[in-house]
């Protein structure tokens, strides 16, 4: 197999901000070699010539070749006849002490399928007959299922009406979809630390310039110096200000990774000031009603807009890919009319619409989401309080958080060893994601996040599995180029 070609473009984009306090080529090489442990630099890739990334990252010939002389001397990069130099990832750790009969995949935060999903779907096929004299090309929802959506928003406080729904391939595709209409090449785009990766990498394929603002976990190491936990706000509404970014994308309740959820008050502070500086927030509430035991009533984030030019400045995105299943793809944008019109213009050039079986079956399902989202919030709880007490007994020395709804965990390891964590446990059964996943910028080395969503039995194999590879990496550690710290 030929290795895959990377621009110096495109790696300039995923390594963003990788100059740090050491060397250039200490940096680089660090950054590179992140990139790869985490996955956004894939294996087999052939790297840029050394004079054209320098040329491109502002840095000499002589920097770059140190860099990719450092890679190579740790294992992460080989010279490949006619190909140049390309990654790979080094065969370090030791082989696992028994044979891997499956792999358990923790790198998705995912719900089961909810139980009666198979009679709900039988019942919505008796639906379709009504739909089949149409050409079933459907690119802004069903009335039936817009109009459900409208109710629920405002059950939960906020008053809708249908024409303010459009129905989507579910979450994703809403912010891809959003970020294609709002975004022009080289726009500033505000954007939480950590956050969801494919937010970020929807933004940037839109061509958006990212605007981190820092959300802080309730543990996370500074809080005694006064940080506190959750967001920025100083940073936050600066960065609107000045930055007059065109678009933000927020998460504002049970945060991904971090799990924090804004307050009440602050979310009235951030609209007004987007407002002000025009900038559109994206609003992404896929698990906002996954409540567990948190205090206080929390509308939906748009309730908390002033006037007809606040309301202009939230869109809601929503699904029902974590409530009901993954499996059932759809999921709907809320905003004003006139941008739905223009979502709807120009979603045909990527699709022509939405499964009209799927929409049926969540037509169906929406009235009965508050018995859903009690017996998902039951699961949950019983999911969060068992892995906090494994991690607890298996791990004394990492911190775990005790979040108040939401889906994940973002572990504080104590040591920045996430990456060679991840690596080590795919060794021994498990896939799980390291926290420059979750950074655009491949910090958070600190952190692993950790779904409580699986079932118990799963829960336990994933805590066996992380500690062999915890052991593994204090008796087998991989080439250190910096980043990696003593592990006890």
């Amino acid at each position: 197999m030929s290795p895959t070609p990377l621009s110096a473009r495109a790696l300039e984009t995923l390594l963003g901000e990788w100059r740090g306090g050491s060397s250039a080529y200490v940096g680089l090489s660090e950054r590179i070699r992140l990139l790869l442990l985490d996955g956004r630099l894939a294996s087999h890739t052939r790297l840029p010539a050394e004079r054209e990334l320098g040329e491109r990252l502002g840095v000499s010939r002589t920097t770059v070749t140190a860099a990719y002389r450092a890679l190579r001397g740790a294992g992460y990069l080989q010279s490949v006849r006619g190909s140049g130099s390309v990654v790979a990832l080094p065969g370090a750790l030791a082989p696992a002490a028994e044979p891997i009969t499956g792999i358990l995949d923790f790198s998705q935060a995912s719900m089961p399928a909810l139980p009666g999903l198979t009679d709900a779907a039988v019942a919505a096929a008796g639906d379709l007959s009504r739909h089949l004299g149409g050409s079933g090309f459907d690119p802004v929802g069903i009335p039936e299922l817009r109009e459900a959506l409208a109710e629920r928003y405002r059950v939960r406080g906020l008053p809708t009406s249908a024409d303010e729904i459009m129905v989507t391939l579910g979450a994703q595709h809403a912010i891809a979809l959003l970020a294609r209409v709002l975004i022009s090449r080289g726009d500033r785009v505000l954007i939480e630390m950590p956050t969801y990766p494919h937010a970020y990498e929807a933004l940037r394929a839109a061509g958006g310039r990212l605007v981190p603002v820092s959300v802080a976990a309730a543990d996370e190491a500074g809080l005694a110096s006064g940080t506190a936990p959750g967001w920025d706000e100083p940073a936050l509404l600066q960065a609107l200000q000045r930055s007059n970014p065109v678009l933000g994308y927020l998460m504002p309740d049970f945060q991904n990774p971090t799990g924090q959820s804004m307050p009440i008050d602050q979310r009235e502070r951030v609209i007004a000031a987007a407002a002000a500086s025009g900038t559109v927030l994206l609003v992404d509430e896929t698990i906002a009603e996954f409540d567990i035991d948190r205090a206080g009533e929390y509308p939906p984030f748009a309730a908390h807009a002033e006037g007809a030019r606040e309301a202009g400045a939230v869109v809601s995105i929503g699904s029902v890919g974590k409530s009901v299943w993954g499996g059932i793809r759809i999921g709907w944008i809320r905003a004003d009319p006139a941008l739905i019109r223009r979502l709807v213009g120009a979603r045909s050039s990527n699709d022509l619409g939405t499964p009209l079986l799927e929409q049926l079956l969540v037509t169906r399902l929406l009235p009965e989401m508050p018995q859903i989202l009690a017996h998902r919030a039951q699961q949950l709880r019983a999911g969060r309080d068992h892995l906090e007490r494994r991690l607890a007994e298996r791990f004394p020395s990492w911190s775990v958080p005790h979040p108040d709804g939401g889906i994940t965990a973002w572990v504080n390891l104590g040591q920045p060893v996430s990456s060679q964590l991840a690596l080590a446990a795919r060794n021994h059964g498990l896939l799980v994601t390291a926290g420059p996943r979750f950074g655009i910028d491949g910090a958070f080395e600190r952190f692993l996040r950790l779904p409580f969503s699986p079932n118990p039995e799963q829960m336990d194999r994933a805590v066996d599995a992380l500690g062999l590879a915890w052991e593994s990496l204090a008796r087998h550690p991989l080439p250190e180029t910096g980043f990696l710290a003593d592990v006890v």
